[in-house]
C-alpha cells in the first residue's frame, strides 16, 4: 500500500491543533491544500478519520486509533532523515548558518576568523538572507541557526531574543548634522531622504512608530539594498536612516544617533524548536550573539 506522508503530516497537524485554520497556518498551506490532504487520505483508507462541523473539529473512533501509530511514523521519518543528514554534514564538516546581511556586516568577520582558530577542518557556509528565507532555511534544516528580526512565532521555530538594534542617520562627513552627537527626527524633515526597501520591513517600523511625523519627511529616493544607499549618501544625494549594525565607520561617512523617538528593531536568534544543536553550531550561535551584543554596546 502506498503510504500517503502528507496526508499523515496534515492529519496529526489537525488532530494536534483541533483546526484545520491553524493546522494550515503550521504547514504554511491553504485551507484548500489542507483539506485536499486529509481528503485524498481518507479516500486512500476508505474511513473517515475526522468529523467537521461549522464549530469545531474531532476524531472519529478510526482517527484516535490511526493518531499514535501516525505520530511514531512522522517523528521516525523525521529522526531518520535527521539522521542522514547529520551524517551528511559531519562527512564534508560543514557549519552552516543564516545571518542578515546587515548584522553580517559587523560581526561575520571576526566570528569566521575565532571559527577558524577553534574549528580548523571546518568549512562554513553562511547565508546572508532576508526574514523569510531565514525562517525557510532553519525550519528545512539548511541552517543550524538564524540571527534575524524578532517577528511573529512560527510554530516549528524557537526565537531567542538577543538585543535592540537602534536606527541611526547616516549623512555626508561635510553635512551640516555629521558633527552632532544625536539628532531629532523632526530635524530631518527638509533633508533629502534615501529610503531602503528590503523584506525586513524596516521602513514599515519606522513609518510606523513616527506616526504623523511621518509625513513632513521627504523620501526622495529609493534604493533596495543597504550597499546602494550608502553609496548614494557618499555621492552627496541625501541622507539615510539604516539599522547600527549595517554601518561601519568609513571616509566620507558620518554615522549620527537619532532620537525623539527612538527607533529599534529587536534582534533575535531563531533554531529548531526541540532540537538540541551541536557543540559547535551552539558555541558559533553563542558567539555570534556575543559579538552582536559587543558592537551594540
Amino acid at each position: 500500500m502506498h503510504v500517503d506522508f502528507l496526508g499523515l503530516q496534515a492529519f496529526v497537524a489537525i488532530a494536534e491543533a483541533g483546526s484545520f485554520q491553524q493546522a494550515a497556518a503550521q504547514l504554511h498551506l491553504t485551507q484548500t491544500a489542507i483539506s485536499h490532504r486529509m481528503r485524498k487520505l481518507e479516500d486512500a483508507l476508505g474511513v473517515r478519520l475526522i468529523a467537521r462541523t461549522t464549530r469545531d473539529v474531532t476524531l472519529t473512533e478510526a482517527g484516535h486509533a490511526l493518531l499514535p501509530r501516525a505520530r511514531r511514523a512522522m517523528q521516525e521519518l523525521a529522526d531518520s532523515c535527521e539522521t542522514v543528514r547529520t551524517h551528511g554534514q559531519r562527512a564534508s564538516d560543514w557549519l552552516a548558518f543564516a545571518c542578515l546581511p546587515t548584522v553580517a556586516a559587523s560581526t561575520i568577520a571576526p566570528l569566521l576568523a575565532e571559527c577558524a582558530q577553534r574549528h580548523p577542518q571546518t568549512h562554513v557556509r553562511v547565508f546572508d538572507s532576508s526574514i523569510p528565507e531565514i525562517a525557510e532555511l532553519v525550519e528545512s534544516r539548511t541552517a543550524a541557526f538564524g540571527l534575524t528580526v524578532m517577528h511573529g512565532s512560527r510554530g516549528e521555530l524557537l526565537a531567542e531574543r538577543v538585543a535592540e538594534e537602534p536606527f541611526v542617520l547616516v549623512c555626508p562627513q561635510g553635512h551640516a548634522l555629521a558633527g552632532q552627537a544625536r539628532v531629532p527626527w523632526q530635524r530631518l524633515a527638509g533633508e533629502s531622504l534615501i529610503r531602503i526597501s528590503l523584506p525586513s520591513g524596516n521602513s514599515m517600523t519606522i513609518d510606523d512608530t513616527l506616526g504623523p511625523l511621518r509625513d513632513a519627511l521627504r523620501w526622495r529616493y529609493e534604493a533596495q539594498h543597504n550597499a546602494m544607499a550608502l553609496e548614494m549618501v557618499r555621492g552627496g544625494l541625501g541622507v539615510t536612516v539604516v539599522p547600527r549594525l549595517s554601518v561601519q565607520p568609513a571616509a566620507g561617512l558620518a554615522i549620527v544617533a537619532i532620537e525623539a523617538p527612538l527607533i529599534t528593531r529587536t534582534l533575535a536568534v531563531v533554531t529548531r524548536r526541540g532540537v538540541r544543536l551541536p557543540e559547535r553550531e551552539a558555541w558559533a550561535r553563542d558567539r555570534l550573539v556575543a559579538l552582536v551584543r559587543e558592537a551594540l554596546g
